[in-house]
């Protein structure tokens, strides 16, 4: 196993009927800036109830943290924070809304241009103070609600941003909140979550037990309830897992003292920017091909996920492994999620561009062994564009 640094101070409030515990959770006497959406939390109820449940307190609103989130959105943001003197950040929403939380609560406590902070990748940004923050999730995908990190828009790309000061204080995870969520949402926060798992799971053998045991739960509990939560989304103990799943795919615990891959990740952050793919749609289309493409660098541990996660003990290794990336793929498309680029209008012509944007963005090493090369990636692209 890896040496490993292991911190997560985030608490969690799991459950149904958790809001009014806000009222304990958020400082009494700080001015709250409310960070949310597009507007379904108005729609539903959800903002007027977090509101109702923090009485005494002052709070400012700031609506339009759009899907992917923008950094020029963000920024609107940040001048509230100062313009305001918000002492306190409230992300009530799913991944965009949390990840442009955090940035807007880094870009508040940094003295220098905030665009400079879109620049470090996976390394830690160099803030020394951000303003504390909370979270109400409302869509299970991403585990913004548990971790340090965000992914921000910017000029056509998308940049991870790192700081253990952004750790939300509090999130409360009510699943009855995510009731309302459209069926491709709740689909692509699942795929989302499936991703997550792999990238961490299916690399190379490192000794890491607990950590894969408990990646094979999370994974094998998102083929038994994901179908289920998305054709009944009122079913709780359902929609429940999905929730705590998504959350532990993310918060750092399975990814401790193992190799960790992204490529699924990296790849498919520039089809979104590039073409307006969900990101969850993006990693559906993408996953099965690099384990076609990487079979031979993922061997071992594709024959333990074949194993282990679709119970696949028969025939040899490569038809099990073949086996395997099938039925990951009938996954995704039995939860409404086409697995092929050419389903979204993408052509071959298309595949330059994507790795003109790669090496722009300076991912020509991907990977958790850093082998794929843009070359690789061109190959993976091809086995992803189906048939036309």
């Amino acid at each position: 196993m890896l040496n490993f640094n292991y911190y997560n101070p985030t608490h969690i409030v799991f459950g149904k009927n958790r809001l009014r515990e806000l009222n304990k959770l958020v400082p009494k006497t700080a001015k709250v800036l409310i960070l949310y959406g597009g507007g379904s939390v108005k729609k539903f109820g959800t903002l007027e109830n977090v509101i109702k449940v923090l009485p005494g307190r002052e709070i400012i609103e700031f609506g339009g943290i759009e899907p992917n989130p923008k950094y020029t959105t963000l920024m609107k943001a940040e001048e509230a924070v100062k313009k305001e003197n918000i002492e306190f950040l409230l992300a009530v929403g799913g991944g965009s809304v949390m990840d442009g939380t955090k940035f807007v609560a880094l870009a508040a406590g940094y003295e220098g241009n905030p665009e400079k902070l879109l620049t470090y990748g996976f390394m830690p940004v160099p803030v020394k103070k951000a303003l504390p923050m909370g979270t109400v999730v409302t869509l299970p995908a991403t585990g913004s609600e548990m971790n340090s990190g965000g992914v921000i828009s910017h000029n056509g790309g998308k940049f991870p941003v790192f700081s253990p000061l952004v750790f939300p204080k509090f999130s409360i995870l009510d699943p009855t909140l995510t009731y309302t969520l459209p069926p491709i949402q709740v689909a692509n926060g699942i795929i989302d979550t499936f991703i997550h798992t792999v990238e961490q799971y299916v690399t190379y053998p490192a000794e890491g037990r607990f950590q894969d045991r408990t990646a094979e739960g999370i994974l094998k509990t998102l083929i038994e309830v994901g179908k289920k939560t998305i054709d009944d989304p009122t079913d709780y103990d359902a929609r429940a897992n999905l929730v705590w799943c998504a959350t532990n795919a993310l918060n750092g615990l399975i990814g401790a003292g193992v190799p960790q891959d992204w490529t699924t990740h990296m790849i498919g952050h520039e089809l979104t920017a590039m073409f307006g793919i969900d990101h969850g749609q993006t990693l559906a289309i993408l996953q099965p091909s690099i384990w076609k493409v990487r079979k031979e660098q993922k061997r071992e541990k594709l024959l333990q996920y074949a194993e282990r996660v679709w119970e696949i003990t028969d025939g040899s290794e490569d038809s099990r492994i073949d086996l395997a990336i099938d039925k990951t793929r009938e996954f995704f498309e039995d939860l409404g999620v086409s697995t092929r680029l050419s389903s979204y209008g993408v052509t071959k012509e298309k595949i330059d561009d994507i790795l003109i944007a790669l090496e722009k963005h300076k991912l020509t090493k991907l990977s958790e062994t850093k082998d794929v090369t843009l070359d690789v990636t061109r190959k993976i692209l091809e086995e992803a564009m189906g048939g036309e």
